[in-house]
């Protein structure tokens, strides 16, 4: 089909355009982007639907590198089918997500059955991991080429840490060798095992805890063996003022070293478990203000290069425990436009900056893995890729269940838990050109 998205604000967090254009769309790519004043002299283009956006924001579909999709094998807490619904309903059109199903994802035939699946719904892209060693036992590696060929973009082990670390030398060794890049949550498997983090509010509801040097000695420990190896090493959702400092010093010494936070990090701190709040119980758990605070910078000075919704639905009855016992994750994909905004504006910062972090930046991190997406995704320009979304940006909402297209319901940034209104909505979602979310009625006329 080719369309015409005419009159909105394009916003191109790349490149720095933020101008009202048209856009033009033709076999699944961007064939043109006029700027409102050259459109009287542009040529003609026999669109088969026009789209008034006016009013409305056109800027790159969003990039998400942590978001869990709960199959294989946790159909109960959620489905492909629902939960890419609800990336496109938040204006995701490429995911990463890691490979903690069950089955483990190290084996090709699973990797390649999940993108099929994926594929054939057509709502989003995605980009598995592959599990960095069998089954996540942190023992023996895994076959990284055979799921390379197969379609994962890099290799983690989700939220189980390796003990052993000559293992995770060997499996740095091995990836720096064929250009792999290895995916790890910085957190020390002993001291990482408690609900809440260390502190006083932690102390006072008698919850374990889980220190900073939790994540500290990780990083140490990473960083050292990035050191040897060059290997190339993302850091998932970092969550401590040490942890930024720590990554901000590596990058200064030139590791090849990238990291992501997630939106509960930045915007939470353990004040809000309250009384108890199961929706608050989440992995890495909430910090101070001060932690807060820090990655906030951190991801304004480019420490941080990624703004993560980790998502993870969880399932009512998995939810609905008391604190300790409760399934620690929450619902995020469709409130990660509006949570990059929202932190853009609490910084003054404008609305390509504030979306480059779930666009290009996040492209950046996986670099060549995505093959020909690498140049295109996250981003407007002429011949890429048509990976976009509508959204309007003055509106403000407050998120309910109800409105959730995931089926995890658990957010929280719930308005009953928070009182927040947020800014911005997705109104339609296009992938390869093609409408993924949205009212066909809602939008334009057949030219």
């Amino acid at each position: 089909m080719r369309l015409i998205l005419r009159g909105g604000r394009v916003i191109d967090p790349a490149s720095g355009r933020d101008e009202p254009a048209d856009v033009r769309i033709a076999a699944d790519r961007i064939v043109g982007i006029v700027p409102a004043a050259a459109v009287a002299t542009a040529g003609d283009f026999a669109a088969d639907r026009e789209i008034d956006a006016r009013g409305l924001v056109v800027l790159p579909g969003l990039v998400d590198l942590a978001a869990r999709l709960r199959e294989p094998g946790q159909e109960h807490a959620g489905m492909l089918e629902s939960e890419l619904a609800a990336a496109a309903a938040g204006g995701v059109t490429s995911l990463v997500c890691p490979p903690d199903t069950d089955p483990v994802l190290d084996e090709p035939g699973l990797v390649e059955m999940l993108k099929f699946r994926a594929r054939k719904l057509s709502r989003c892209r995605l980009f598995p991991l592959g599990a960095l060693t069998r089954g996540l036992q942190g023992q023996t590696l895994t076959e990284m080429a055979e799921l390379t060929e197969s379609g994962c973009v890099g290799f983690s082990q989700a939220e189980v840490p390796i003990a052993d670390t000559q293992v995770l030398m060997r499996a740095l060794q091995y990836a720096a060798t064929f250009g792999h890049t290895v995916w790890l949550r910085p957190q020390d498997r002993w001291l990482g095992q408690g609900v809440a983090a260390s502190g006083a509010v932690a102390t006072r509801l008698g919850l374990s805890g889980v220190p900073v040097a939790a994540e500290t000695i990780a990083l140490h420990t990473m960083i050292e063996l990035v050191r040897i190896t060059r290997c190339r090493v993302h850091f998932c959702r970092l969550s401590s003022a040490a942890g930024v400092a720590l990554v901000r010093a590596a990058k200064a010494e030139g590791l090849p070293v990238t990291a992501d936070v997630s939106i509960n990090s930045l915007f939470l701190t353990d004040v809000d478990i309250g009384f108890f709040n199961p929706d608050m119980r989440l992995n890495p758990p909430l910090r101070g203000a001060a932690d807060r605070d820090a990655l906030s910078a951190g991801l304004a000075d480019g420490t941080i290069d990624a703004l993560v919704s980790d998502h993870n639905p969880v399932a009512d009855d998995m939810k609905t425990l008391p604190f300790g016992e409760a399934e620690p994750g929450a619902t995020g994909l469709e409130l990660l436009l509006s949570l990059a905004l929202r932190w853009g504006q609490d910084r003054g910062l404008s609305p390509a900056q504030a979306w480059s972090t779930v666009t290009h930046r996040p492209v950046a991190v996986l670099g060549d893995a995505v093959g020909s997406l690498a140049h295109s995704a996250g981003r407007l320009v002429e011949g890429g890729v048509a990976d976009l979304c509508l959204a309007d940006a003055e509106v403000q909402w407050a998120v309910t269940p109800a409105q959730l297209a995931s089926q995890g319901k658990h957010t929280p940034f719930s308005f009953d838990s928070t009182g927040m209104a947020l800014p911005g909505r997705v109104r339609a979602t296009f992938v390869a050109g093609t409408l993924a979310f949205g009212d066909p009625g809602l939008f334009g006329t057949s030219a």
